[in-house]
């Protein structure tokens, strides 16, 4: 920002230049040098200026893929967001299942009978929950891994 604000500075110093050698042009003996002098600053400020336009053009440039970089992320995360909730209520539910098929499993050996059915059950139940716990576990690593893919990325190609 200092490199534009002394930019604009010198673009100003040198228009008021402009402006006191056009007022001076009338009367003085030396105003074909004087006019050269101006045009040569004026054409050094246009230069100037034609170059801060293309570096705040390369920095909206970046500006924009950043942005467009980030909504994307943003987009993923949200993706995998949803994931990540999915599988959390799919875990609620066989939990309560499971809660459920234990507490059936209590009553029946409180009474005396053993039920084949549920202990069969309640295996498959806690199979599920080991089977969607890794999948959940799969999905966490799955979003870590695409966390550090670009930071890997980026240590490699500096």
């Amino acid at each position: 920002m200092n490199d534009i604000t002394e930019l604009e500075r010198r673009i100003t110093a040198a228009l008021d230049r402009i402006g006191a050698g056009i007022s001076g042009i009338g009367g003085s003996g030396d105003s074909t040098a004087e006019t050269a002098k101006l045009r040569e600053a004026l054409e050094a400020e246009q230069t100037v200026n034609a170059q801060l336009e293309e570096r705040v053009k390369a920095i909206r440039d970046r500006q924009e893929q950043t942005v467009s970089a980030l909504e994307a992320e943003v987009a993923r995360l949200r993706e995998a967001a949803g994931q990540h909730q999915a599988e959390l209520q799919r875990l609620k539910r066989i939990g309560a299942q499971l809660r459920q098929n234990n507490v059936a499993l209590r009553e029946a050996n409180e009474q005396g009978v053993g039920d084949a059915h549920l202990i069969n059950k309640a295996m498959l139940t806690e199979l599920d929950a080991l089977r969607t716990t890794r999948e959940a576990d799969r999905t966490e690593l799955d979003a870590i891994l695409g966390a550090l893919k670009p930071l890997l990325e980026g240590g490699l190609n500096a």
